[in-house]
């Protein structure tokens, strides 16, 4: 063999090392906890949405219930109804089953207590100590006993010989293993017993079976002891009472629907007229008064139907009455006040020339040009404010439209007022935003509104000072006018917007009036489609609060100002 010669060592140049691809940036994975955190906010926000459509079925349950009869006499009825079927399904239902395993069980005992005897007869030649012998006799049984069929239908037949400690089983072992310690127990004792108890069939599944067990005793048997149990399976009557159990349920279900039908048919019958009734009635509190109810027949529901119409009748020639009256009243008031203009012009012309000349009168003289004049402004505003009811009365009022800096609108009011609120002590606190708060409103009838209000204010404050306070929103603006003098109780709250009412008829007014200022007011403000609300408590004041839309025509769901005042204190206290 020839070495092959070991070439020499070549010599090493260095070589720079090409320059390795960059890895495309890859983002790093996310946490676990943060793939739990969303996670979890999925599952919380897919069970929040579960518990709002559960509270949306709820309320339209809760709805349904208040608004339908319906809907409450077919639930009770159906609670009812299903109560009473179950509790006779059930009891029904109890007396079959205990009707077919009492059958069940009188035929196995019988068909036991002969195979006892004929297995006392074949047990009697057994050589004790012959162990085959023994199985052979003991196999034999069985196959006879398994063919001796009986009115209980299919059994299965085990046969236990025991010697001291010793069995011997012949028949099915799996029935052997599921006899019950305690029925095995009771037979050793010397009695018959039987005992329900899950059985393996020949397919290995446990069902159900009726065991009974009793002794075999022999006197060839000396000390030993035989003893004989049937298993019965019970799939034929699981079957029967499984039949019987849908027939139940079938039938329960069908008799509950036909009484809840019943029922709902029996309800609409009642409650459908009432329905008619409520829709006449409506439509007749709309101003419909010609709506009246069919009569049909001579039942209750015809009597209520002929009250109800005697009641609109009744209604309607008395509500004809007083409109008539009301249509009367008003064209009075207006024809008074058209017919008490012109007089009134000639004796204020009168009356103001010896207003000018009162200087060159004597001072009682004097005295009563001036008393003559102030009344006659007084009547001459009695009489406009009585034009304007008229107005409103007739549908006759209408509204110029404007943008009006409302906040500029209660400034020129309070600069009006500042010299009567001088005279009575009264301080003017003013409040609002600084920008300018536009609104499409008939900027006359606002400052009417407004001079009522503080007016009343500055009379009825009591020397107190009367807080003026302005805001908007985005669809509406409000002025709350707030005194803090003898206050308004409940019920004259609800009276102060009528026509002539006076809180304490007996004081003196300053401000001078008609009593009709706060009921003009109140129209103005519905012109508008706004709001003139009051609170007041006795005490601690009143606050009213105006509220008018931004734009002309929208419709108001909230006011920017609150009606009760914050903070309610008490008049003396620092603010």
């Amino acid at each position: 063999m020839t070495a092959r010669p070991v070439p020499a060592e070549a010599p090493v140049t260095a070589v720079p090392a090409a320059p390795a691809p960059e890895a495309p940036s890859v983002p790093p994975a996310p946490p676990a906890r943060d793939r739990t955190a969303r996670l979890r906010r999925r599952l919380q926000a897919r069970a929040a949405r579960g518990r709002r459509a559960l509270r949306r079925l709820a309320a339209t349950a809760v709805h349904a219930w208040r608004s339908s009869l319906h809907v409450r006499i077919g639930a009770i009825t159906m609670v009812v109804a299903g109560t009473v079927v179950v509790i006779v399904s059930l009891v029904l239902f109890s007396q079959i089953r205990d009707q077919l395993l009492s059958v069940k069980r009188e035929a196995a005992i019988d068909q036991a207590q002969a195979g006892v005897t004929y297995a006392r007869d074949e047990v009697g030649s057994i050589a004790s100590g012959d162990a085959a012998s023994v199985r052979t006799t003991l196999d034999r049984t069985v196959q006879q006993l398994q063919t001796r069929a009986g009115s209980a239908g299919d059994f299965e037949v085990v046969v236990v010989y025991r010697t001291g400690d010793d069995e011997v089983i012949a028949g099915r072992r799996g029935v052997f293993l599921a006899l019950p310690v305690d029925l095995r127990a009771g037979v050793d004792s010397g009695g018959q017993f039987s005992q329900y108890a899950l059985v393996p069939d020949g397919e290995g599944e446990r069902s159900p079976a009726l065991l009974i067990g009793a002794p075999v005793t022999s006197d060839a048997a000396g000390t030993e002891r035989i003893e004989l149990y049937y298993a019965f399976p019970l799939q034929q009557e699981e079957e029967s009472l499984s039949l019987i159990r849908s027939t139940v349920i079938i039938s329960g279900i069908a008799l509950t629907l036909f009484v809840v039908g019943i029922g709902v048919l029996v309800t609409r019958l009642v409650v459908d007229p009432v329905r008619r009734a409520a829709g006449i009635a409506q439509r007749l509190a709309e101003g419909d008064l010609e709506q009246r109810m069919t009569v049909r027949g001579e039942d209750d529901l015809a009597r209520l139907a002929t009250s109800f119409n005697a009641m609109a009748d009744s209604l309607q020639r008395q509500i004809t009455q007083l409109e008539g009256l009301s249509q009367l009243q008003q064209r009075f008031t207006s024809d008074v006040s058209h017919e008490l203009r012109t007089p009134l012009t000639t004796v204020q012309m009168a009356a103001e020339v010896l207003h000018e000349s009162r200087e060159e009168f004597e001072p009682h003289v004097a005295r009563s040009a001036e008393l003559l004049h102030e009344e006659l402004d007084r009547f001459e505003g009695l009489l406009t404010d009585l034009l304007e009811i008229s107005r409103y009365d007739a549908g006759a009022a209408v509204l110029d439209w404007e943008p009006t800096d409302v906040g500029a609108l209660v400034q020129r009011v309070v600069g009006d007022f500042s010299a009567l609120a001088a005279r009575h002590g009264c301080e003017l606190r003013v409040a609002g935003p600084q920008q300018p708060v536009i609104a499409e409103v008939d900027p006359r009838r606002v400052q009417r509104i407004l001079r009522n209000l503080i007016g009343n204010a500055i009379e009825h404050g009591s020397g107190r000072p009367v807080e003026i306070t302005w805001a908007a929103n985005r669809v509406a603006v409000a002025v709350t006018v707030r005194d803090l003098g003898v206050g308004l109780s409940p019920a004259e709250a609800q009276h102060v917007f009528d026509r002539f009412w006076r809180a304490d008829p007996s004081r003196v007014r300053t401000v001078g009036g008609s009593g009709l200022g706060l009921s003009i007011s109140l129209e103005d403000a519905r012109l508008h489609g706004g709001w003139l609300q009051v609170w007041g408590a006795p005490g601690l004041g009143a606050q009213f609060r105006l509220t008018l839309p931004v734009t002309s025509g929208a419709e108001l769901t909230s006011s920017p100002l609150p009606l009760r005042p914050a903070i309610v204190r008490r008049p003396g206290t620092a603010p």
